[in-house]
């Protein structure tokens, strides 16, 4: 309620400026507690979430307040990405919230302060609840492939597990390396890097792939043993859209990405046949939502643009409702409902 009365003071701020307000309440605010773990709970890639909703990266891109993050309720968090330099990002304004919509479209650039600082920042933390670190190349570099296994050396000792981002629509050329050749190269880089002892690797995709790539995209994943496949990033379709900034260039997120990112899911649990975890993140705003990409076949769900409509209550309210859902339909756990739809 609190949220909803200050809401219109925030959105007449500019979106990236509003955004750093909350970064800033959230660090007054001070590291919270993990949920403890109730009637969600769900074991991934060896790691025991206390409830299957999270925060997608992009909203703590420097790791900043992941602890303040889990106190809001979530059963982890995803900080990043991070890049091994820093770097600016694209030039401003590049975040636009489409309220009419309910919806934001970003061309952020992987902006952050780079792999030291965030490393440093990150060690300091005291390590508990779960934290996954997404990674990304920088946007010059010369080599992506090793830009991603630096970070994965620097961040392996420091995450829960690392997200590796291949899939932004906002560095030129970085979903090339969702191709078949491509992707295997850069798994391989990654897994050396990361070592035998090292946490579970996740993999997030992009909405926009055909029907081969998501078969191959799957084969790789099992193959490779990743911890799981995170569906999806942000989309650059666009449907129909009613806000004035449906025009600007950049990955589309929030409610006009649910049926692609909905669909997209379904697609790859029909490619996996259930054989590795699925992460459903695109358009999740409501405990329906996040029930249906269950249903659907994820065992996680992740959501973030939501949070800029709704507040940071969203995930308590999520949590809860999932509660209800889950003794509405008569299932014992999260890992009995994946997939039953």
């Amino acid at each position: 309620m609190l949220y909803r009365l200050i809401r219109p003071a925030l959105f007449m701020l500019d979106a990236e400026r509003a955004h750093g307000m909350a970064l800033a309440g959230l660090k007054m605010l001070g590291p919270g507690s993990p949920p403890e773990p109730g009637p969600l709970a769900v074991e991934v890639a060896g790691l025991a979430f206390p409830n299957p909703l999270g925060l997608a990266a992009g909203f703590d891109k420097d790791g900043e307040v992941p602890d303040a993050l889990l106190g809001l309720g979530f059963g982890f968090a995803e900080v990043g990405s991070i890049t091994p330099l820093p770097q600016a990002g694209n030039p401003r304004p590049r975040l636009f919230r489409l309220a009419e919509d309910r919806a934001v479209i970003n061309r952020m650039g992987f902006n952050n302060r780079g792999g030291e600082e965030a490393a440093r920042r990150l060690t300091e933390r005291e390590r508990i609840g779960i934290v996954g670190i997404n990674v990304g190349a920088n946007k010059d570099s010369p080599d992506r492939i090793a830009d991603y296994a630096t970070m994965t050396r620097i961040m392996a000792p420091l995450g829960s597990y690392l997200a590796v981002n291949i899939s932004s629509p906002n560095t030129p050329g970085l979903r090339a390396l969702q191709d078949e050749g491509a992707l295997t190269g850069l798994l391989d880089a990654v897994l050396e890097a990361r070592g035998a002892d090292g946490p579970p690797v996740f993999l997030k995709v992009a909405p926009d792939l055909e029907p081969a790539d998501i078969d191959a995209i799957a084969r790789i994943a099992i193959d490779k043993k990743l911890g799981a496949l995170i569906v999806s990033n942000t989309t650059i379709s666009r449907p129909q859209l009613k806000s004035r900034h449906a025009g600007e260039a950049g990955g589309l997120s929030g409610e006009p990405l649910k049926p692609l990112a909905l669909q997209r899911l379904r697609d790859f649990r029909t490619a996996t046949g259930g054989a590795l975890p699925l992460v459903g993140v695109g358009g999740i705003a409501t405990a329906e939502d996040a029930w249906a990409r269950i249903r659907a076949g994820a065992s996680l769900v992740q959501l973030y643009s939501a949070m800029v409509y709704e507040g940071p209550g969203i995930a308590r309210r999520v949590v809860r409702g999932l509660e209800e859902l889950i003794r509405r339909d008569g299932f014992a756990s999260v890992a009995e409902a994946v997939g039953s739809e």
